[in-house]
């Protein structure tokens, strides 16, 4: 059992994260990382763009990540030991790409609601300041959600380039991970990250998000996987784990996903982006 402690949990409390948190050998994450780059070569563009969401529909080791029993401990402590998987995002930066992410609020366009879900970050390579890991603005999630401006900015990997104004990145923390290790954030937390300025990937791979069963989404439809526990609510379809990598009616499946997951996105919004 791997609970989070006493002292992590007053870190989420206090800050809305908490990291580094161990769970796989940096040779288990070679591995993700290796079944990543098989998908991009045999199937280009399958994760690019708006592609990048639930890729562990199509992939057998990026849902092992997802269930990790290891992982799920974590989370429990934090929304409950009934949990369902409602999604999961490739977050990859490549060098020489101006690829970065604006400093924004999970909360504000996923339709998640009430508010007992977890966003967990896990390292597929290493991620530091020098190729632009997630930092973050402690204690931001006490107050409500905060206002965004919709930029659409070139390089942002956000669907609508939301951005928080006026966030003090002096105050934020940088949270550095080795290849294995993960960082789980609160729903309101504001948070964002910078260029990658080194000469390699930086890919995390985010389960966006573990949600407890008494969440609904109000924006339009997810369906979810059964992580742990019963779900005695029944608000989402549930979706079968993987057997193989990239078959055909999964890659369907995925392809369907993301069609409702841009739908929840974009509610509203008169304009579209790339993600």
């Amino acid at each position: 059992m791997t609970y989070l402690s006493s002292n992590q949990l007053k870190q989420y409390e206090d800050e809305g994260f908490v990291s580094p948190i161990n769970i796989f050998t940096k040779d288990k994450a070679k591995q993700f990382r290796d079944e990543i780059e098989l998908i991009e070569k045999e199937i280009p563009g399958e994760l690019e763009k708006s592609g990048r969401y639930n890729a562990h529909l199509i992939s057998p080791l990026l849902d092992e990540v997802t269930h990790n029993p290891k992982i799920l401990d974590a989370v429990e402590s934090l929304i409950g030991e009934n949990i369902l998987v409602c999604g999961t995002t490739l977050f990859i930066k490549n060098p020489n790409e101006k690829g970065f992410v604006s400093y924004h609020q999970d909360a504000k366009y996923i339709g998640l609601e009430p508010l007992n879900w977890v966003t967990a970050w896990v390292a597929i390579t290493d991620s530091n300041e020098h190729n632009g890991c997630m930092r973050m603005w402690a204690g931001s999630h006490k107050n409500n959600l905060k206002q965004h401006d919709q930029k659409f900015n070139e390089g942002n990997l956000l669907t609508r380039g939301q951005t928080v104004k006026d966030v003090p990145k002096e105050k934020t923390t940088p949270l550095i991970l080795t290849a294995g290790q993960m960082s789980l954030h609160h729903p309101t937390v504001v948070h964002g990250s910078d260029l990658n300025k080194s000469d390699d990937r930086r890919i995390g791979f985010v389960i966006q998000s573990y949600i407890g069963t008494n969440v609904k989404q109000v924006l339009g439809k997810n369906s979810v996987q059964i992580a742990r526990g019963k779900d005695n609510y029944n608000f989402h379809e549930v979706i079968e784990r993987p057997k193989s990598l990239m078959d055909k009616n999964d890659l369907n499946i995925k392809k369907k996903e993301n069609k409702n997951l841009q739908e929840i996105f974009y509610k509203d919004s008169e304009k579209k982006g790339f993600f």
